[in-house]
Protein backbone atom coordinates (compact mmCIF):
# COMPACT_ATOMS: atom_id res chain seq x y z
CA UNK A 1 0.00 0.00 0.00
CA UNK A 2 0.89 3.44 -0.83
CA UNK A 3 2.02 5.49 2.42
CA UNK A 4 0.62 8.93 2.70
CA UNK A 5 3.83 11.20 1.69
CA UNK A 6 4.58 8.28 -1.41
CA UNK A 7 1.23 9.54 -2.89
CA UNK A 8 2.55 13.22 -3.21
CA UNK A 9 6.24 12.41 -4.43
CA UNK A 10 7.59 13.59 -7.76
CA UNK A 11 7.25 10.45 -9.79
CA UNK A 12 3.17 10.10 -8.55
CA UNK A 13 2.60 13.59 -8.14
CA UNK A 14 4.31 15.10 -11.13
CA UNK A 15 1.91 18.27 -10.54
CA UNK A 16 0.82 19.65 -7.15
CA UNK A 17 -0.75 22.10 -5.81
CA UNK A 18 -0.39 23.69 -2.02
CA UNK A 19 -3.16 25.56 -0.04
CA UNK A 20 -1.08 28.10 2.53
CA UNK A 21 -3.99 29.74 5.11
CA UNK A 22 -4.03 33.17 6.64
CA UNK A 23 -2.89 32.00 9.59
CA UNK A 24 0.39 30.29 8.88
CA UNK A 25 1.15 33.14 6.52
CA UNK A 26 0.10 35.89 8.66
CA UNK A 27 1.17 36.75 12.36
CA UNK A 28 -0.55 38.07 15.32
CA UNK A 29 0.94 41.78 14.49
CA UNK A 30 -0.88 41.30 11.09
CA UNK A 31 2.75 41.14 9.23
CA UNK A 32 3.77 38.20 6.94
CA UNK A 33 5.76 35.35 8.91
CA UNK A 34 8.60 35.68 7.14
CA UNK A 35 11.47 33.25 8.53
CA UNK A 36 8.50 30.73 8.24
CA UNK A 37 8.19 31.51 4.75
CA UNK A 38 11.30 30.93 4.02
CA UNK A 39 11.88 28.00 5.52
CA UNK A 40 7.76 26.77 3.14
CA UNK A 41 9.75 27.96 -0.11
CA UNK A 42 13.44 26.07 0.60
CA UNK A 43 11.16 23.16 0.82
CA UNK A 44 8.98 23.80 -2.29
CA UNK A 45 12.87 24.52 -3.84
CA UNK A 46 13.39 20.95 -3.28
CA UNK A 47 10.54 19.33 -5.09
CA UNK A 48 10.93 21.45 -7.78
CA UNK A 49 14.68 20.10 -8.39
CA UNK A 50 13.14 16.57 -7.52
CA UNK A 51 11.20 17.36 -10.84
CA UNK A 52 8.06 18.32 -9.54
CA UNK A 53 5.78 21.70 -10.66
CA UNK A 54 4.13 23.17 -8.08
CA UNK A 55 1.48 25.83 -7.79
CA UNK A 56 0.60 28.04 -4.84
CA UNK A 57 -2.85 28.92 -3.22
CA UNK A 58 -2.17 31.80 -1.31
CA UNK A 59 -4.23 33.77 1.48
CA UNK A 60 -3.79 36.34 3.39
CA UNK A 61 -4.21 39.82 1.25
CA UNK A 62 -7.17 40.75 3.16
CA UNK A 63 -5.16 40.59 6.43
CA UNK A 64 -2.19 42.49 4.43
CA UNK A 65 -4.21 44.69 3.46
CA UNK A 66 -5.96 45.87 6.30
CA UNK A 67 -3.03 46.17 7.74
CA UNK A 68 -1.47 48.58 5.85
CA UNK A 69 -5.07 50.55 5.41
CA UNK A 70 -5.80 50.72 8.81
CA UNK A 71 -9.11 48.87 8.78
CA UNK A 72 -10.34 46.99 12.03
CA UNK A 73 -11.43 43.60 12.09
CA UNK A 74 -8.89 42.38 9.70
CA UNK A 75 -10.77 44.14 7.02
CA UNK A 76 -14.13 42.08 7.31
CA UNK A 77 -16.43 44.31 8.71
CA UNK A 78 -17.59 44.99 5.65
CA UNK A 79 -17.72 43.43 1.73
CA UNK A 80 -16.43 47.02 1.22
CA UNK A 81 -14.14 47.01 3.30
CA UNK A 82 -12.82 43.34 2.36
CA UNK A 83 -12.50 44.43 -1.25
CA UNK A 84 -10.29 47.31 -0.80
CA UNK A 85 -7.60 45.39 1.93
CA UNK A 86 -7.60 42.66 -0.74
CA UNK A 87 -6.70 45.44 -3.16
CA UNK A 88 -4.02 46.89 -1.07
CA UNK A 89 -3.06 43.18 0.18
CA UNK A 90 -2.83 41.62 -2.95
CA UNK A 91 0.34 43.74 -3.96
CA UNK A 92 1.94 43.09 -0.97
CA UNK A 93 1.37 39.58 -1.37
CA UNK A 94 2.83 39.02 -4.53
CA UNK A 95 5.70 40.89 -3.21
CA UNK A 96 6.26 38.84 -0.13
CA UNK A 97 6.19 35.62 -2.80
CA UNK A 98 8.27 36.93 -5.16
CA UNK A 99 10.58 37.93 -3.30
CA UNK A 100 11.40 34.51 -1.17
CA UNK A 101 10.93 32.36 -4.27
CA UNK A 102 13.76 34.71 -5.66
CA UNK A 103 16.02 33.96 -2.72
CA UNK A 104 15.65 29.92 -3.83
CA UNK A 105 16.23 30.84 -7.53
CA UNK A 106 12.40 30.62 -8.69
CA UNK A 107 10.23 33.03 -10.37
CA UNK A 108 6.28 33.49 -9.16
CA UNK A 109 3.62 34.42 -11.16
CA UNK A 110 0.35 35.62 -9.79
CA UNK A 111 -3.26 34.51 -10.86
CA UNK A 112 -5.95 35.75 -9.60
CA UNK A 113 -9.58 34.80 -10.58
CA UNK A 114 -12.67 34.42 -9.08
CA UNK A 115 -15.37 31.72 -9.22
CA UNK A 116 -17.26 32.76 -12.41
CA UNK A 117 -13.63 32.19 -14.07
CA UNK A 118 -13.75 28.30 -13.13
CA UNK A 119 -17.11 27.89 -13.53
CA UNK A 120 -17.34 29.29 -16.96
CA UNK A 121 -16.60 27.03 -19.68
CA UNK A 122 -14.72 29.43 -21.95
CA UNK A 123 -13.05 31.36 -19.30
CA UNK A 124 -11.85 27.95 -17.40
CA UNK A 125 -10.28 26.82 -20.70
CA UNK A 126 -8.24 29.92 -20.21
CA UNK A 127 -7.32 29.82 -17.11
CA UNK A 128 -5.97 25.87 -17.12
CA UNK A 129 -4.07 26.77 -20.70
CA UNK A 130 -2.48 29.74 -18.73
CA UNK A 131 -1.39 27.35 -15.09
CA UNK A 132 -0.20 24.49 -17.91
CA UNK A 133 1.98 26.83 -19.67
CA UNK A 134 3.52 29.30 -16.33
CA UNK A 135 3.85 25.27 -14.47
CA UNK A 136 5.69 24.29 -17.79
CA UNK A 137 8.16 27.36 -17.77
CA UNK A 138 8.80 25.66 -14.15
CA UNK A 139 7.43 29.16 -12.87
CA UNK A 140 5.35 29.17 -9.60
CA UNK A 141 1.92 30.53 -9.73
CA UNK A 142 0.72 32.18 -6.89
CA UNK A 143 -2.90 31.96 -7.07
CA UNK A 144 -5.86 33.61 -4.62
CA UNK A 145 -9.22 34.40 -5.39
CA UNK A 146 -9.88 38.13 -6.89
CA UNK A 147 -11.58 39.47 -3.30
CA UNK A 148 -11.25 42.84 -5.05
CA UNK A 149 -14.30 42.07 -7.54
CA UNK A 150 -15.83 39.12 -6.13
CA UNK A 151 -19.10 39.26 -4.01
CA UNK A 152 -20.80 37.18 -1.45
CA UNK A 153 -22.78 36.02 -3.96
CA UNK A 154 -20.16 34.83 -6.56
CA UNK A 155 -17.42 33.70 -4.17
CA UNK A 156 -15.39 30.88 -3.52
CA UNK A 157 -15.59 31.59 0.01
CA UNK A 158 -12.60 29.60 1.10
CA UNK A 159 -9.14 29.05 -0.70
CA UNK A 160 -9.58 25.43 0.71
CA UNK A 161 -12.01 24.65 -2.23
CA UNK A 162 -9.99 26.98 -4.72
CA UNK A 163 -7.16 24.86 -4.07
CA UNK A 164 -9.00 22.10 -5.36
CA UNK A 165 -10.63 23.56 -8.16
CA UNK A 166 -7.14 24.90 -9.46
CA UNK A 167 -5.92 21.09 -9.24
CA UNK A 168 -8.94 20.30 -11.69
CA UNK A 169 -7.80 23.25 -14.13
CA UNK A 170 -4.09 22.75 -13.81
CA UNK A 171 -4.42 18.90 -14.16
CA UNK A 172 -3.27 18.43 -11.07
CA UNK A 173 -2.02 15.13 -9.36
CA UNK A 174 -2.17 16.24 -5.77
CA UNK A 175 -3.14 18.92 -3.14
CA UNK A 176 -1.94 19.70 0.09
CA UNK A 177 -3.61 22.14 2.59
CA UNK A 178 -1.03 23.59 5.00
CA UNK A 179 -3.72 24.37 7.90
CA UNK A 180 -4.26 25.28 11.49
CA UNK A 181 -4.40 21.34 12.79
CA UNK A 182 -2.15 18.42 11.25
CA UNK A 183 -5.61 16.66 10.10
CA UNK A 184 -9.01 15.16 10.10
CA UNK A 185 -9.94 13.78 13.68
CA UNK A 186 -12.73 12.04 14.79
CA UNK A 187 -13.58 14.65 17.33
CA UNK A 188 -13.03 18.23 17.92
CA UNK A 189 -9.19 18.03 19.62
CA UNK A 190 -9.35 21.57 20.51
CA UNK A 191 -11.98 19.95 23.03
CA UNK A 192 -11.64 16.62 23.25
CA UNK A 193 -8.10 15.20 24.26
CA UNK A 194 -8.54 11.88 23.69
CA UNK A 195 -9.29 12.93 19.76
CA UNK A 196 -8.07 10.43 17.33
CA UNK A 197 -5.87 11.77 13.57
CA UNK A 198 -7.47 9.65 10.90
CA UNK A 199 -4.22 9.49 8.85
CA UNK A 200 -6.44 8.01 5.56
CA UNK A 201 -10.02 8.52 3.99
CA UNK A 202 -10.63 6.15 1.45
CA UNK A 203 -14.24 7.43 0.88
CA UNK A 204 -16.23 11.21 2.43
CA UNK A 205 -19.10 9.06 3.83
CA UNK A 206 -21.95 11.03 6.20
CA UNK A 207 -19.34 9.33 9.34
CA UNK A 208 -16.33 11.28 7.87
CA UNK A 209 -18.90 14.47 6.73
CA UNK A 210 -19.93 14.87 10.62
CA UNK A 211 -16.04 15.21 11.68
CA UNK A 212 -16.39 18.89 10.27
CA UNK A 213 -17.36 21.87 12.18
CA UNK A 214 -17.04 24.46 9.93
CA UNK A 215 -14.61 26.31 12.20
CA UNK A 216 -11.59 27.59 12.08
CA UNK A 217 -9.59 27.88 15.06
CA UNK A 218 -7.39 30.73 14.20
CA UNK A 219 -10.52 33.04 13.68
CA UNK A 220 -8.35 34.40 11.06
CA UNK A 221 -9.43 32.15 7.74
CA UNK A 222 -12.44 31.81 6.21
CA UNK A 223 -12.82 28.04 6.05
CA UNK A 224 -12.67 25.61 8.72
CA UNK A 225 -12.82 21.67 8.77
CA UNK A 226 -15.91 21.51 6.53
CA UNK A 227 -14.12 23.10 3.57
CA UNK A 228 -11.53 21.18 3.79
CA UNK A 229 -13.97 18.09 3.61
CA UNK A 230 -15.99 20.32 0.66
CA UNK A 231 -12.24 20.61 -1.03
CA UNK A 232 -11.91 17.00 -0.12
CA UNK A 233 -14.90 15.90 -2.32
CA UNK A 234 -14.03 17.90 -5.22
CA UNK A 235 -10.30 16.84 -5.66
CA UNK A 236 -11.35 13.19 -5.10
CA UNK A 237 -14.46 13.76 -7.77
CA UNK A 238 -10.77 14.07 -10.02
CA UNK A 239 -9.02 11.14 -8.88
CA UNK A 240 -6.68 13.45 -7.46
CA UNK A 241 -5.48 12.89 -3.73
CA UNK A 242 -5.64 15.68 -0.85
CA UNK A 243 -3.82 15.96 2.55
CA UNK A 244 -4.45 18.30 5.22
CA UNK A 245 -1.37 18.63 7.45
CA UNK A 246 0.26 21.28 10.34
CA UNK A 247 1.68 24.15 8.84
CA UNK A 248 3.06 25.71 11.84
CA UNK A 249 6.40 24.37 12.15
CA UNK A 250 9.12 25.78 10.23
CA UNK A 251 9.97 22.98 7.09
CA UNK A 252 6.23 22.26 7.41
CA UNK A 253 6.16 20.71 3.86
CA UNK A 254 9.50 18.77 4.24
CA UNK A 255 8.37 17.24 7.92
CA UNK A 256 5.39 16.07 5.97
CA UNK A 257 7.55 14.45 3.18
CA UNK A 258 9.59 12.66 6.23
CA UNK A 259 6.77 11.35 8.91
CA UNK A 260 3.26 10.74 6.28
CA UNK A 261 2.04 12.62 9.38
CA UNK A 262 -1.66 13.89 8.74
CA UNK A 263 -5.04 13.27 6.92
CA UNK A 264 -4.92 12.06 3.00
CA UNK A 265 -8.17 11.94 1.15
CA UNK A 266 -7.82 9.06 -1.88
CA UNK A 267 -8.73 9.99 -5.38
CA UNK A 268 -8.43 6.54 -6.31
CA UNK A 269 -11.78 4.55 -7.42
CA UNK A 270 -12.30 7.69 -9.43
CA UNK A 271 -9.48 8.57 -10.95
CA UNK A 272 -9.69 9.72 -14.42
CA UNK A 273 -12.99 11.46 -13.26
CA UNK A 274 -11.73 14.98 -14.77
CA UNK A 275 -12.84 13.69 -17.97
CA UNK A 276 -15.64 11.30 -17.07
CA UNK A 277 -18.01 13.97 -17.37
CA UNK A 278 -16.81 14.74 -21.02
CA UNK A 279 -17.05 10.78 -21.68
CA UNK A 280 -20.99 10.72 -20.30
CA UNK A 281 -24.22 11.78 -22.16
CA UNK A 282 -23.91 15.35 -22.22
CA UNK A 283 -25.44 17.46 -25.08
CA UNK A 284 -22.68 17.93 -27.96
CA UNK A 285 -22.94 21.30 -29.70
CA UNK A 286 -21.18 20.37 -32.72
CA UNK A 287 -19.30 16.98 -34.50
CA UNK A 288 -15.90 17.14 -36.00
CA UNK A 289 -14.70 13.96 -38.47
CA UNK A 290 -11.16 13.49 -38.61
CA UNK A 291 -9.14 11.09 -40.16
CA UNK A 292 -7.47 7.77 -39.73
CA UNK A 293 -4.18 9.14 -38.86
CA UNK A 294 -6.00 11.41 -35.97
CA UNK A 295 -7.64 9.01 -34.58
CA UNK A 296 -4.24 6.74 -34.17
CA UNK A 297 -3.10 9.69 -32.71
CA UNK A 298 -6.06 10.74 -30.25
CA UNK A 299 -5.74 6.74 -29.22
CA UNK A 300 -2.65 7.19 -28.39
CA UNK A 301 -3.15 10.03 -26.00
CA UNK A 302 -1.97 13.17 -27.98
CA UNK A 303 -4.58 16.33 -29.03
CA UNK A 304 -6.75 16.84 -32.37
CA UNK A 305 -4.77 18.89 -34.36
CA UNK A 306 -6.23 21.19 -37.03
CA UNK A 307 -4.38 18.98 -40.15
CA UNK A 308 -6.18 15.65 -38.49
CA UNK A 309 -9.58 16.82 -39.48
CA UNK A 310 -11.75 16.40 -42.29
CA UNK A 311 -15.19 18.35 -42.09
CA UNK A 312 -17.28 20.34 -39.02
CA UNK A 313 -21.18 20.74 -38.42
CA UNK A 314 -22.80 22.69 -35.48
CA UNK A 315 -22.80 25.49 -34.18
CA UNK A 316 -20.52 26.05 -31.10
CA UNK A 317 -18.70 28.38 -29.34
CA UNK A 318 -15.05 28.16 -27.94
CA UNK A 319 -15.35 26.14 -24.97
CA UNK A 320 -18.36 24.31 -26.15
CA UNK A 321 -18.64 19.98 -25.79
CA UNK A 322 -18.13 19.01 -29.38
CA UNK A 323 -18.00 14.98 -30.56
CA UNK A 324 -15.27 13.49 -32.56
CA UNK A 325 -16.37 11.03 -35.29
CA UNK A 326 -13.88 8.92 -37.42
CA UNK A 327 -14.78 8.69 -41.47
CA UNK A 328 -16.88 6.10 -41.13
CA UNK A 329 -19.10 8.03 -38.08
CA UNK A 330 -17.88 5.95 -35.40
CA UNK A 331 -17.55 7.64 -31.98
CA UNK A 332 -13.65 8.45 -31.02
CA UNK A 333 -13.71 11.04 -28.59
CA UNK A 334 -15.63 13.86 -27.14
CA UNK A 335 -13.84 17.33 -25.94
CA UNK A 336 -14.25 20.68 -25.27
CA UNK A 337 -13.43 22.91 -28.48
CA UNK A 338 -10.63 25.24 -28.45
CA UNK A 339 -11.96 27.57 -31.62
CA UNK A 340 -15.33 28.98 -32.32
CA UNK A 341 -16.92 27.08 -35.00
CA UNK A 342 -16.28 29.92 -37.64
CA UNK A 343 -12.34 29.91 -37.33
CA UNK A 344 -12.33 25.75 -36.89
CA UNK A 345 -14.34 26.03 -39.87
CA UNK A 346 -11.40 27.56 -41.44
CA UNK A 347 -8.20 26.00 -40.32
CA UNK A 348 -9.53 22.41 -40.91
CA UNK A 349 -6.91 20.20 -42.45
CA UNK A 350 -4.33 23.02 -42.64
CA UNK A 351 -0.92 22.49 -40.74
CA UNK A 352 -0.49 23.94 -37.71
CA UNK A 353 2.31 27.00 -39.01
CA UNK A 354 -0.34 28.01 -41.25
CA UNK A 355 -3.18 28.81 -38.78
CA UNK A 356 -1.61 32.20 -37.86
CA UNK A 357 -1.57 33.54 -41.60
CA UNK A 358 -5.19 32.12 -41.62
CA UNK A 359 -6.91 33.41 -38.66
CA UNK A 360 -4.69 36.33 -38.48
CA UNK A 361 -3.87 35.72 -34.51
CA UNK A 362 -1.66 33.72 -32.67
CA UNK A 363 -3.35 30.10 -32.39
CA UNK A 364 -4.23 27.61 -30.26
CA UNK A 365 -2.32 24.30 -29.41
CA UNK A 366 -4.48 22.10 -30.76
CA UNK A 367 -8.40 22.38 -31.81
CA UNK A 368 -9.36 19.73 -29.28
CA UNK A 369 -6.83 19.70 -26.84
CA UNK A 370 -5.83 16.27 -25.17
CA UNK A 371 -6.32 17.40 -21.12
CA UNK A 372 -9.66 18.34 -22.16
CA UNK A 373 -10.65 15.70 -24.30
CA UNK A 374 -11.97 12.13 -23.35
CA UNK A 375 -11.33 8.89 -25.71
CA UNK A 376 -14.61 7.10 -26.27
Amino acid sequence: MIDNAERFSPARCPRLIIKVGSALLVGADDEVRREWLETLTADIAERMRAGQQIAVVSSGAIALGARRLGLPGGGRNSLEDAQASAARGQIALAQVWAGVLDNEKLQAAQVLVTLGDLEDRRRYLNASATLDRLLSLGVIPIINENDTVATERIRFGDNDRLAARVAQAAEADGVILLSDIDGLYDSNPHSNPDAKLIPVVAEIDDRIQAMADGKSSSGMGSGGMLSKIEAAKIAAGAGIDLAIISGHDDHALKHFFDTGHGTVFHGEGTHGARKAWLAGGLTEEGVITIDKGAVAALQNGKSLLPAGALRIEGEFSRGDLVLILDAKGNKVARGLVEYDYSDACRIVGRRSEDVQAILGYAPRSALVHRSHMAVL
